[in-house]
């Protein structure tokens, strides 16, 4: 009986959605777009792909988008003022991906207080909730990555000496991806990490940080990059030691990475990244497009998370991934 109440409930919830985007039609969703900066390619595709699938999925449903676009270059005070902005063009919904996890909670509540709804994209607020959020699953995406380098280094033998290079941690996607690494560290205990090199995400740290390593490590075999899309960094400090060196070489680091972005993608196919799984700017766009529609039509209630969890790669199979950004946007 309760399945079958169940089922009712979510019937009549598709009807209202489907009725409520009947009696849109022909409307213009006006959305106000936040981004905290743009000096990776990666934002560029997303916006891209938001906009494209935004005509292609309007075009089912009978509506358009009109995109109010703002940057806030690394400044979460000029984010916080560019989001008023939007919110006194009274805008029908807000995207933003924040510059500072907490200082983004005090435009949700404007916003709120505005009546408008608001999705933080790619990075989680820490303090007040909006009404969405979406992104990639940092913490899968680590798990799925960690746990095939766990195989990979069985497989050929290999008990692992490990550099960890973090992200940011006041960003949650760089949390979630070193607590997956070291839960899977202690589950199958492949590796011991012997250090962990802190970067803020600036590349500068990125090389800085992996050569100090190297040279207090001469023993580590191993290396888990938190993100690619600096790994140029990262090749300048192997080339430095002597240890850059493709797949196959004894010289080789056995490395895991996360996101494919441009420079990791061309590192992949030169056979000096492993492992890494995909950051899919496509379909986070996807994803958000999705999410936003019922959101400006009042049918998504707070707190509802969306989260793109990637696909594994590896050098064999990462040039025949379709929808893989890296391959059409370069640094």
């Amino acid at each position: 009986m309760k399945k079958i109440l169940l089922w009712l409930l979510v019937l009549t919830m598709c009807v209202s959605m489907v009725a409520s985007f009947s009696l849109a039609e022909g409307r213009t969703i006006r959305v106000g777009l936040s981004w905290n900066e743009k000096i990776h390619s990666l934002i560029q595709a997303w916006q891209d792909y938001m906009q494209q699938y935004g005509e292609e999925y309007g075009a089912k449903i009978g509506i358009k988008f009109e995109w109010i676009i703002n940057v806030a270059d690394g400044d979460p005070a000029r984010q916080q003022a560019n989001i008023e902005d939007l919110i006194s063009q009274k805008v029908d919904v807000i995207i933003a991906r924040a510059q500072d996890a907490a200082a983004i909670g005090a435009s949700i509540k404007a916003a709120k207080d505005a009546g408008i709804p608001f999705v933080t994209f790619d990075r989680e607020p820490s303090t007040v909730k909006p009404d969405a959020h979406v992104g990639a699953d940092s913490y899968s995406q680590s798990i799925s990555t960690s746990e095939y380098f766990a195989d990979l280094l069985k497989k050929n033998g290999v008990k692992g000496k490990a550099i960890e290079v973090l992200g940011d941690l006041t960003d949650m996607n760089a949390a979630y991806r070193s607590q997956g690494w070291h839960e899977v560290e202690k589950e199958r205990g492949q590796w011991e990490t012997l250090i962990q090199v802190p970067t803020e995400w600036k590349p500068e740290k990125f090389r800085s940080g992996v050569v100090a390593a190297l040279a207090a490590h001469p023993e580590a075999n191993c290396m888990f990059v938190a993100s690619d899309f600096c790994f140029s960094s990262v090749e300048s400090a192997l080339e430095e030691a002597g240890r850059l060196a493709p797949t196959g070489d004894p010289k080789h680091m056995w490395i895991a990475a996360q996101d494919v972005n441009p420079q990791g993608y061309e590192a992949m196919l030169k056979g000096y990244i492993d492992v890494a799984t995909t950051y899919d700017a496509y379909f986070h766009a996807v994803e958000v497009i999705r999410v936003i529609v019922p959101l400006a039509l009042g049918e998504v209630g707070i707190g509802t998370k969306s989260l793109v969890p990637g696909r594994v790669a590896t050098p064999d199979t990462v040039d025949d991934m379709i929808y893989l950004w890296a391959k059409e946007y370069k640094d």
